[in-house]
């Protein structure tokens, strides 16, 4: 009996291993494209709006794969958007 618990809770540490990477790999994803996209409004860039919108994409990508909570990306997007638009006036 205690051998079966054993090879579940290895199991259980290969699968949450795996999770973790995966989540690091998305998370970072996520971070470049929102920072890409304040740096590209500060300077004033003309290509802010598509960087913007790159930055949306990816929040919502991390989104359906479940990494950000579906809030806090509408939030992170949210803010970014008043940026790009008090940017652009």
């Amino acid at each position: 009996m205690p051998k079966k618990k054993i090879s579940l809770q290895a199991k259980h540490l290969r699968q949450s291993e795996k999770r973790r990477v995966r989540n690091m790999s998305v998370t970072s994803a996520v971070r470049t494209e929102v920072t890409k996209a304040r740096a590209a409004i500060a300077s004033k860039q003309s290509e802010a709006a598509a960087a913007v919108k790159a930055a949306s994409r990816a929040l919502d990508k991390a989104v359906t794969k479940g990494v950000v909570h579906r809030s806090a990306a509408a939030r992170k997007k949210s803010r970014l958007a008043r940026q790009l638009n008090a940017a652009t006036k």
